[in-house]
């Protein structure tokens, strides 16, 4: 059984939580969320998925290579009683070329996990108001679930219309034994801190301290990320 998808400690299939953005950079918010989300969703794993070329936002400001360091030393940065050993890092959309689409990583993760296991994208509300606009949204609960929290001001109530269709279709109270089709709500601690804001302050040369994960301010400031300065001799 545990071959095929089924947690044999819990007696149920495997739950992998998908959380993808552009992490541009890292932040302590990020963390937190994902942390909300292993916990309300009762996950077994949790996918960080670095977006490619985020092509709703005009691209990123950091290379790939940069974000994806950035998020190895977040996840290092973790306490063991967060279980890291549970979080890692798919790659494919910053190895892809041209735009990251969320439905062909969606295809791709469900052809590596098999069809058993429950894949649950997890996303703020801002991302669920605006999932109508996404490419081929309407397939997305063909290979995941969808697991929505309220992020920031953005509210969960007077959806777009056709969003209002598919939750009325496809919402449930709890997370489902099944791989993929639901939609549910949790809730995580209010964290009111987003990438723009940490880049602004980064080139302003506010202090950041707290908001990025152990390590990551280092490396931004030794790579001259985000208007921080020149790099320093020898990186690249």
């Amino acid at each position: 059984l545990a071959g095929r998808g089924i947690h044999m400690n819990l007696g149920r299939r495997r739950r992998i939580g998908l959380l993808g953005g552009s992490f541009d950079p890292v932040h302590m918010a990020h963390l937190a969320l994902g942390q909300a989300a292993i916990t309300a969703l009762k996950l077994d794993q949790l996918v960080l998925i670095p977006a490619g070329h985020a092509w709703q936002k005009g691209g990123n400001q950091a290379d790939g290579r940069h974000r994806l360091a950035m998020l190895r030393l977040a996840i290092a940065s973790l306490p063991a009683s967060t279980e890291a050993s549970h979080w890692k890092i798919d790659e494919q959309e910053v190895n892809r070329n041209g735009p990251s689409y969320t439905i062909d990583t969606l295809k791709a993760l469900r052809e590596h996990y098999g069809p058993d296991d429950a894949l649950i994208l997890v996303l703020g509300s801002d991302q669920f108001r605006n999932l109508d606009t996404w490419h081929d949204w309407q397939h997305l609960l063909d290979y995941a679930h969808l697991a929505v929290t309220q992020r920031e001001r953005v509210p969960l109530s007077d959806l777009p219309p056709d969003i209002e269709k598919l939750l009325a279709a496809r919402g449930t109270g709890s997370l489902p034994d099944t791989p993929a089709g639901s939609i549910m709500f949790f809730r995580m601690p209010p964290v009111p801190l987003s990438a723009t804001q940490l880049r602004k302050q980064l080139a302003a040369g506010q202090p950041v301290s707290g908001l990025l994960p152990i390590g990551v301010e280092a490396y931004i400031r030794r790579h001259g990320l985000y208007g921080t300065g020149t790099p320093e001799k020898g990186q690249d």
